[in-house]
C-alpha cells in the first residue's frame, strides 16, 4: 500500500485550509461535514466560502499564508494555485508532524483525500493513491448504485442492540447472529423503510436467542416505461436477489436482462383483453410463491400504483399476511412525454395535467369527458390506442377544438420510440393508416406544439425486440 487508510475524528478540532477558490470550497465542505472547526486563509473567498463565512460556519483570515497559521491545527489542506505556497505549507506541516494534503499533488501530501461514499455511520473511502482522482470518482459512482442509502440506519440499529447481543450470546455465536440478521428479513425490513417493525423483530430475535428464519416476500417493483437506465437503485437491488419473477408484457427485454440470471421467470401477459394469467390468479400466485419461502419479484411496467393494479395485488398480500414492499417506477406519462420532448406542464400553455386510463374495467371508455375537455390542460391517455377515435370524438363533442394538438408516443423511451404528431381530427387517421402498435401513449393539449422544438431523444438505428412475448422463460 502506498498510503495507510485511516479515518480521523476531527469533530470540534481546528482545521486549516489555505486557498479561497472553488477547489478549496470542496475541501471545506468535507471538513464541515466531519464537524471540524475550519479556518480559511486567503486574500479573497469564492461565493460558496463567502456564504459559509457570513453564516458563521468558518473563520476567514483575509491575507496571504503565514507560518504561524498552522499553529495548533490538527489537519491542514493547501488548495492554492501558487506552487511555492503549496510547497511551503507542505514542508512546514511535515516538519511538525501535522497531517497535510496538497490538492492534486500527491508528492507533497502527507495524506490523500479519498472519494467517499457516505452512509453515516457507514463510510467507504476509495483512493488511487493520487494516480487518478477521476477513476476513484467513477468507482464511487458504481458503488453508490449498489449500496442502499438506508445502510446508515441499519448500522445505527445494529449499534443500538450491540450490548444486548453481547450479553445474550458468547464468542463466535455473536458473529453468527449478526450475519443472520444482516443477511436476512430483519435487515430487509429496515431497507424497505419498516424501521419500527425491524427493531421489534430484532428485539424478539435477541430475546429468543436466534435470528428468524428467512421468510417469503413479494417485491412489487415498477420497471418504468422501457429504458433500463430509468430503473431506481432499489429496483435493481431487489431484481438481483429475487428467486422468482412474475412479469408483465410491458416489461422490456433489456430490463429482464438485469434480473438475477438463475431466477425462475413467469410471464403474466396482460395484453388488452388477453391475460396469460387472470388478475385474480396472479394475486394467488404471488401469495403461494411467497408462502413457499421465496423472494418474489412482481415486475410491472411503469409505476405499480398508476393504472398498474398494484393496489389490488397488495390488498391480497395483506389479507394473507404476506410480507411485501413497493418500489415506485417512472410512470409512462412522465417517461414517454420527456423522451418525446413534450413537457406535461408549461406555464405558457397549461395549468393542470390529468392521467386517464383509455378503457375501464368493463371495457368501456365512458369517462368524465366534461372534466377532460377543459382548456389549458394536458390529458394523457394510457391504453387508449384502440379507442382513439372515440376519445377524439368525445373530446371534441365536449368542447375542445378539432385543431387541439395531440400526439401518439409509441414504445416510448426505448430504441423503437416513434412520435406521431397530429390533432383531434387527424389522430384517428394516423392510427388507421399507420402500423402503430401498443404500448402507445396519447397526449392531448397545447404542450404538444413544443415537440418539434424540444425533441432531444433520437434512437435511430435498427429496430430491436424490446417487449418479449414469451409465456415462460427459465434460464
Amino acid at each position: 500500500m502506498n498510503f495507510l487508510p485511516i479515518f480521523m475524528n476531527i469533530k470540534s478540532q481546528p482545521c486549516l485550509v489555505v486557498g479561497g477558490g472553488e477547489v478549496a470550497a470542496r475541501k471545506v465542505f468535507l471538513l464541515l461535514r466531519a464537524r471540524g472547526e475550519v479556518t480559511v486563509v486567503s486574500p479573497e473567498l469564492c461565493n460558496e466560502l463567502t456564504h459559509w463565512f457570513q453564516a458563521g460556519d468558518i473563520q476567514h483570515v483575509a491575507r496571504e499564508f503565514e507560518e504561524a497559521d498552522i499553529d495548533g491545527k490538527q489537519i491542514v489542506i493547501a488548495a492554492t494555485d501558487n506552487e511555492a505556497v503549496n510547497q511551503q505549507v507542505s514542508s512546514l506541516c511535515k516538519a511538525r508532524g501535522i497531517p497535510v494534503n496538497v490538492v492534486d499533488n500527491p508528492k507533497l501530501c502527507g495524506f490523500i483525500m479519498p472519494s467517499i461514499i457516505d452512509r453515516s455511520p457507514v463510510q467507504i473511502a476509495i483512493s488511487t493513491s493520487g494516480a487518478s482522482p477521476v477513476l476513484a470518482r467513477l468507482l464511487r459512482a458504481r458503488l453508490e448504485t449498489i449500496i442502499p442509502s438506508a445502510y446508515g440506519r441499519l448500522a445505527m440499529m445494529v449499534e443500538e442492540f450491540r450490548e444486548r447481543v453481547k450479553a445474550r450470546f458468547k464468542g463466535n455465536d455473536i458473529r453468527l447472529f449478526w450475519e443472520n440478521i444482516l443477511q436476512g428479513p430483519i435487515a430487509e425490513m429496515l431497507l424497505a423503510g419498516k424501521d419500527h417493525e425491524a427493531r421489534e423483530a430484532l428485539a424478539d430475535a435477541v430475546a429468543n436467542g436466534a435470528a428468524p428464519d428467512n421468510r417469503g416476500e413479494v417485491y412489487l417493483v415498477g420497471a418504468g416505461p422501457g429504458d433500463p437506465d430509468l430503473l431506481t437503485f432499489r429496483a435493481l437491488r431487489l431484481m438481483q436477489q429475487a428467486d422468482v419473477v412474475v412479469y408483465d408484457r410491458l416489461v422490456t427485454a433489456p430490463i429482464l436482462d438485469l434480473v438475477r440470471r438463475d431466477a425462475e421467470f413467469i410471464y403474466a401477459g396482460k395484453a388488452k383483453d388477453k391475460h396469460t394469467i387472470p388478475q385474480e390468479n396472479i394475486n394467488s400466485l404471488l401469495v403461494r410463491l411467497a408462502k413457499e419461502g421465496k423472494k418474489v419479484l412482481r415486475l410491472k411496467g411503469g409505476d405499480p400504483f398508476i393504472f398498474g393494479r398494484g393496489g389490488e395485488e397488495i390488498e391480497t398480500l395483506m389479507a394473507e399476511g404476506v410480507a411485501f414492499q413497493v418500489v415506485p417506477g417512472i410512470t409512462a406519462a412522465a417517461g414517454c412525454a420527456s423522451y418525446a420532448g413534450i413537457p406535461l406542464t408549461h406555464r405558457d400553455y397549461v395549468q393542470s395535467c390529468m392521467f386517464v386510463t383509455g378503457h375501464l374495467k368493463d371495457g368501456t371508455i365512458n369517462l368524465n369527458w366534461k372534466a377532460l375537455a377543459q382548456p389549458h390542460q394536458t390529458v394523457v391517455f394510457y391504453m387508449g390506442l384502440h379507442g382513439v377515435a372515440e376519445i377524439c370524438k368525445q373530446l371534441k363533442a365536449h368542447g375542445l377544438d378539432s385543431s387541439t394538438p395531440a400526439a401518439l408516443v409509441e414504445q416510448g423511451t426505448t430504441q423503437n420510440q416513434k412520435v406521431h404528431i397530429g390533432n383531434l381530427d387527424t389522430l384517428p387517421k394516423l392510427v388507421a393508416n399507420g402500423d402503430i402498435k401498443p404500448p402507445t401513449l396519447i397526449i392531448v393539449g397545447e404542450v404538444v406544439k413544443l415537440h418539434e422544438k424540444l425533441a432531444w431523444f433520437d434512437p435511430g438505428g435498427e429496430q430491436v425486440a424490446e417487449y418479449p412475448n414469451l409465456e415462460n422463460i427459465n434460464r
